[in-house]
Parts: C-alpha cells; structure tokens; sequence
C-alpha cells in the first residue's frame, strides 16, 4: 500500500486529482474556460399555479336558481283552476260539477226531464191516435197496400212535433238553472234547489223569453225560404228553384254555425250578470267575439259526446220496445219504454251540456276579462 507522499505520477494529460492529500502536480494549471456547474436554484416557495385562482369561498353557482317564467300553481277552491281553461280541463270540469252538486244538477233535472217526458209520452200517444186515419189518407197514394208502413211512421213523427216544444222549454230551464249551479263550484260553494229557485227564477223567464225568440226567428227565415222556393218552383222555373234550394240550404247550415257560437253565451250571462234582457244579449254576443273557434269546436265536441251517450240508452230501448211490441209504434207500451230512455238520456246530456256552456263562459272571461283574480278575491285565495 502507498502513502499520499508516494502517490504514482499522474499520466500525461489527465488533471491532477484534488482532495485531501493531493496537490497539483508542477505545470499543471486548471483548464481555462471550465467553472463549475450552477447549482438548481432555490425554490422560492409554491406560488399558485396559473390559471387557477384561488376559489373565493362557497357562494351560489352561477346559472343555478329558480326557473325563468315558473309561476306557482293558480289557485282552486273548487272544480277548475283559476285560470284561463284547456280543453280536457272543461270537459273534466264539468264531471266535477256534477260530482260537486248532485243534488240540484241530477236530482233538479231528473224531476224537470221526467215531467216533461211524462207529459210528452201521454200527448204524443193521444195526438198518434187522432193522427193514424189522417196519415193512413196521407200515404195511400204512395203506399196503398201498406206494406212500406208510411202511416205508421207518419203518424208518431207529426205527434212528436207537438210535443218539441216542451222539451226544449224544459232543457231551456235546466240550463239557465244548472249554470248558476255550476259557476257555484266554481268557488267551492254548493246551493240547493230552493236557493237556485227563489234567487234565479226571473232571470230564467228572460233566458226562455230569449229561447222563444230565436226559435220564431229561425223560423220565420226556414219559411221565407221554403216560399222562395215553392214560389219559383210553380212558375216554370224548377231547376232555378232546385239551385236557389242547394244554395240556400248551404248557406242556411252556415248561418245556423255562426248564430249558435255567437248566442251560445248569452243564457249565462243572462243568469249571472244580473244585467237588463236587451243588455244581457249585447253582452253575451260580445263575449264570444275573437272565440269563435275555439267556441265551435268545443260545443261541436260536447255535441258528439252527448249524442253518442244519448245513442248509447235509446237505441237499445228502442229495440227492445219494437221486439215487445212488435212494431206497433204508437202503442202506449213501446211510448212508455222509450220515454224511460229519454229520461235517463236527457238528464245526463243536459246536465253535461250545460256544465261545458258555464265552464265556456267562466273561461272566456277568464281570458279576455281577468276574472280569475276576481273569483280568487271572492273565494278567499290569494292568486297565483
């Protein structure tokens, strides 16, 4: 082993090694242009990262809060909202209506329906009777042997022609009586026969005054024409009377569309308005301006709907009745088991059709009027 003092000479053309006990060698001087390596600097501590910024604490996310346009729900105190209406809110309105007051919109009608049918059965079997030999005179040049029954069908339908009117000043009352009902739900109030009696019987007198009107105008009108059309039909002219006949009747199916939507309102605001007779009809005709439509449509739907149920009771009935008493349709026994039909079927169709004209009126003025916030004020409930 050697000492440091006998360290071998170092090679030609390496450095001298330093360190303790080593020396550089003669003529050996550190290579120039050489200085040691920079160290890594020191840290000069973590600085946040860039881009991200420090959170400013726990505050609301941004784009989170209540929904823009949510309203709370419209108050209801009673069958509908009070609201402007939708279609399936109307006819469900109208099942509530009945369901809320029984008591005046079935059990008022049933009694109203069945008088007036009663009445009817034993008129249309009297009036039939008296009418049998004149219809049998009637149809015996088109049917003398019979056998196409021309008589027997006659003479029921020119009795039943007596006794339309009853029936419709029945329905008439019903509806003015059964909207004032109905415009009670509205509010979650229920009143009873009585009550709509002694508090509404004048004005139902104005809506059946207005009914008999429009009936007489109507058929001043359908006579007009038909005279229009006899009169050029004698004088030689029978294909103008069969264009001004085709023409007429279009036009006369048009008109009748137009003044049903726009006198549809006018018994409810006849019954609720409290207004004059004259007043109450200005009233109810501006009310279904700018609706029509939407008026018509509804009205034609109720009307389907009721015909199909009405179809649904009478025309088994009638089968029934004709198999009982093999055909004999002025029998006291076949007027008796259709009349029991009818009733069933005019209690529901006018208590259903009146709820839809009350829910149609309240809606209208509802939209036009802003007569929700009124009813809410009078139920009590702060509108939405």
């Amino acid at each position: 082993m050697t000492s440091p003092d006998h360290e071998p000479p170092t090679p030609p053309g390496y450095p001298t090694p330093t360190g303790p006990g080593y020396s550089g060698g003669p003529g050996y001087q550190d290579t120039p242009g050489y200085t040691a390596a920079p160290g890594p600097p020191a840290a000069p501590g973590y600085p946040t990262a860039p881009g991200y910024p420090t959170a400013p604490g726990y505050g609301t996310a941004p784009g989170y809060g209540p929904p823009g346009g949510y309203r709370p729900p419209a108050a209801q105190p009673g069958i509908i909202p009070l609201r402007p209406l939708g279609l399936g809110e109307i006819l469900d309105g109208a099942f509530r209506a009945i369901r809320a007051n029984p008591r005046v919109m079935f059990g008022l009608t049933a009694l109203v329906v069945t008088i007036t049918v009663a009445i009817q059965t034993v008129v249309q079997w009297y009036i039939g009777g008296l009418l049998a030999g004149p219809a049998q005179d009637l149809t015996a040049q088109v049917d003398p042997t019979g056998e196409l029954e021309l008589a027997d069908t006659l003479a029921p339908l020119l009795a039943q022609l007596f006794t339309l009117p009853a029936i419709s000043l029945a329905t008439t009352v019903l509806t003015g009586l059964l909207i004032v009902a109905v415009s009670r739900s509205v509010l979650g109030q229920t009143v009873t026969i009585g009550e709509v009696w002694r508090t509404y019987r004048g004005r139902v007198g104005l809506v059946v005054l207005f009914t008999i009107l429009v009936a007489l105008a109507t058929s001043v009108i359908l006579g007009a024409f038909v005279a229009v059309i006899v009169l050029v039909g004698t004088n030689d002219a029978e294909i103008l009377a069969v264009v001004i006949a085709l023409v007429g009747s279009l036009l006369i199916v048009v008109a009748s569309f137009w003044l049903l939507v726009r006198t549809l309102l006018i018994p409810a605001a006849i019954m609720l308005e409290g207004a004059g007779f004259g007043s109450a009809i200005v009233r109810g005709w501006k009310l279904t301006r700018g609706s029509y439509w939407r008026l018509l449509g509804i009205y034609l739907l109720t009307s389907v709907i009721v015909n199909i149920v009405s179809a649904i009771i009478t025309v088994p009935a009638t089968a029934i009745a004709t198999f009982i008493t093999q055909g004999e349709t002025t029998s006291f026994g076949y007027l008796v088991i259709l009349g029991v039909s009818n009733i069933v079927a005019l209690t529901l169709t006018t208590v259903f059709t009146a709820a839809v004209i009350a829910l149609l009126y309240i809606d209208v003025r509802m939209r036009r009027e802003g007569l929700d916030v009124e009813l809410a004020r009078a139920a009590g409930e702060p509108r939405a």
